[in-house]
């Protein structure tokens, strides 16, 4: 499986691999315009592979700017 730790509210997953970030991301009904996801502290792609085994952090987009 692959763990998943999503941030925001915080939750831990296990996730049924091997599949893709897109397909983690749709799974999970998340957009990846808004999302970034993270291994091994790398950010990963959306036609990465994740594969059993892989520790995963999908953490919300912030973004800000000057007023």
């Amino acid at each position: 499986v692959v763990k998943v730790r999503l941030r925001n509210p915080s939750r831990d997953l296990d996730v049924v691999g091997p599949l893709t970030v897109n397909r983690l991301l749709d799974d999970l009904s998340l957009s990846r315009e808004a999302h970034l996801v993270v291994r091994n502290g790398t950010l990963v792609p959306g036609d990465a592979r994740l594969c059993d085994d892989d520790v995963v952090e999908v953490r919300p987009v912030i973004s800000g700017g000057a007023t």
